[in-house]
C-alpha cells in the first residue's frame, strides 16, 4: 500500500493499493492515476473541513470510477 503526500518524491510506482488523502494541494489524483496499482482509493482529509472533504471525495469518485472512496479508519477511531 502506498499513500503519497504532497511535495514528496514518488519512489514506489506499482503495487496493490494507492491511497490518496483528498484534497491535497500539489497531490492531485491526476498525478498518480498512471501508476501501476491494482486499486486506487480516495480518502477524505480530516480536520475542520472533513464533512466538505467527504462530499468532495465522493463526488470525485463518481466522476472518476478508477478511484474508489475509502475511509481513514484510524482517524474515525481516533488512533494516532
Amino acid at each position: 500500500c502506498m499513500s503519497p503526500k504532497a511535495n514528496t518524491k514518488i519512489v514506489v510506482n506499482r503495487g496493490n493499493e494507492l491511497k490518496l488523502v483528498f484534497p491535497q494541494k500539489n497531490a492531485e489524483p491526476e498525478k498518480y492515476h498512471h501508476l501501476d496499482f491494482d486499486h486506487f482509493y480516495i480518502q477524505a482529509m480530516d480536520g475542520p473541513n472533513q464533512e466538505e472533504n467527504i462530499l468532495k471525495s465522493i463526488d470525485f469518485c463518481k466522476v472518476n470510477p478508477k478511484w474508489k472512496f475509502s475511509l481513514q479508519t484510524h482517524k474515525i477511531l481516533n488512533i494516532p
